[in-house]
């Protein structure tokens, strides 16, 4: 069965931040019968459900893996929940319609440079992809740092508490030390 990991970065990321480029050189130095993916994704929820749902659809019958940071931690749980496959979470936004409540307005995107304005329907997006609590925990692994200046990590450990969950003290939002945990991170996903 063919294998595919669907990176997905979090909110004004993107495919060159530090972690998306750390799993795409750790992939190519152990696990080149992968098949990687890391797209850009859209800034507004419904576009990059869209774009999501397609990418399921393209891999159908794939054995999938999904690696999500933040923003890309939630995504990576709809996706679970609605197409199957694991996911490995990095401190995940678990209710992003109330974090991102703060965000909104216009930005420039800091990689693409590109202009684009956050309003309230998007919360109400991010609203109606939002889940409790995973569907399948056992197919999901969430790896924390308490000292998270972004997200409140104590949000992620109750909703992921079912699942498998990593808790470390100290770091902060970009996970310390994330490169230490890709060989697990690839043998959770694809275990033999």
């Amino acid at each position: 069965m063919k294998k595919v990991l669907i990176y997905l970065h979090g909110f004004l990321s993107s495919p060159q931040s530090v972690k998306a480029e750390a799993t795409k050189h750790y992939w190519q130095q152990n696990h080149t019968e992968i098949e990687f993916v890391c797209l850009q994704l859209p800034y507004y929820p419904k576009e990059a459900q869209v774009l999501l749902n397609k990418l399921a659809q393209q891999y159908k019958g794939c054995q999938i893996g999904f690696i999500g940071s933040s923003l890309g931690g939630f995504l990576a749980t709809y996706m679970v929940d609605n197409f199957g496959g694991r996911a490995v979470l990095i401190n995940p936004a678990a209710k992003p319609h109330e974090v991102l409540s703060d965000y909104l307005g216009e930005h420039t995107h800091p990689y693409t440079n590109e202009r684009f304005t956050l309003q309230e329907n998007h919360m109400t997006e991010l609203a109606d992809m939002h889940q409790e609590k995973p569907l399948s925990p056992q197919n999901i692994w969430a790896l924390l740092q308490t000292e998270d200046e972004t997200l409140d990590y104590r949000d992620a450990a109750k909703k992921y508490a079912d699942a498998k969950l990593t808790i470390e003290e100290g770091g902060d939002h970009a996970f310390q030390g994330y490169e230490r945990f890709l060989p697990q991170i690839f043998e959770f996903l694809f275990p033999k």
